[in-house]
């Protein structure tokens, strides 16, 4: 083992998310040199190791197994063992079941190297010329309809950029949302980040969908960064030129039960919801 490779630790390396040139020196030697290597998915990690020339045992670590992976892996590390913590792509426990594996490692007072490395989110942010003194990563959105209304809620209000992970099939539905709870503001789409087909789309939430349908079918597959301007005190609200009757007819449209529809309007307009129940008696 290299003498700058520590025993009993575990290593959270970032691995390449298209580009195999993305991997760092000290990324490749802690892979190197590990007793073992904790992986999302065996079977993608193993053909990276293969094209970096690097022969290592792996134990899987996912969602489905992470409480009795991580146990094991605790106790081999407890045991001297260093592991290597990585994911199918990009940086280990961001919006990723490592997370947990570095929760149960502080618990267990294992010593903790995270490694410097490709991460999507960071890396469509910096191309995106969007603002970034100050941002929210967003992760997915949630997939239950009624979590996934009230998450963006939420966050409508909110004056930080914001960076979302958006899989190909959520593509179309996820832009109609974002339109619908954000007004028309600007955003950019990052696809294949550092692969052959990378590419960069500034638009804005309502041209977006017009620009995607109009480009080759392919534009769709892959996986995406969405960033999102943040609210901003010119911005003007989808429903200022809505009467309050076509404003509470758009949540329910939205499937909202009327109840929760008139609390968001009266949160909209900053009025009594008093005032929106009455309305909404005539509906």
């Amino acid at each position: 083992m290299s003498a700058e490779i520590e025993k009993g630790v575990l290593y959270v390396v970032p691995t390449p998310i298209g580009n195999l040139s993305d991997i760092t020196p000290r990324g490749r030697e802690v892979l190197e040199f590990c007793h073992f290597v904790a992986a999302e998915d065996t079977r993608v990690s193993g053909k990276l190791l293969f094209l970096l020339g690097i022969k290592k045992p792996m134990v899987s670590y996912h969602e489905h197994n992470k409480n009795k992976s991580g146990k094991m892996i605790c106790e081999r590390i407890l045991n001297g063992e260093t592991c290597a913590l990585i994911t199918d792509a990009g940086t280990p426990a961001i919006s990723d079941p490592g997370s947990d594996l570095v929760a149960l490692c502080a618990e267990k007072n294992i010593k903790v190297v995270p490694l410097p490395g490709a991460c999507a989110a960071i890396t469509a942010l910096s191309g995106s010329g969007l603002p970034s003194v100050r941002f929210c990563f967003e992760g997915f959105l949630p997939e239950n309809a009624g979590e996934r209304r009230e998450y963006l809620e939420s966050v409508v209000n909110e004056k930080r950029t914001l960076i979302y992970y958006i899989a190909p099939h959520d593509l179309d539905r996820a832009l109609s949302e974002f339109k619908e709870a954000f007004g028309n503001r600007r955003c950019v789409l990052a696809k294949e980040l550092t692969k052959l087909n990378e590419r960069y789309i500034h638009s804005t939430l309502e041209k977006l969908p017009v620009e995607l349908d109009n480009c080759e079918a392919s534009i769709k597959k892959g996986e995406f960064v969405l960033i999102i301007e943040g609210s901003t005190n010119s911005e003007t609200a989808f429903w200022s030129e809505l009467s309050v009757e076509d404003h509470l007819k758009r949540y329910l449209d939205l499937g909202m039960t009327k109840m929760d529809a008139c609390k968001k309007v009266a949160r909209d307009r900053g009025v009594p919801k008093g005032e929106i129940y009455k309305i909404a008696t005539g509906l």
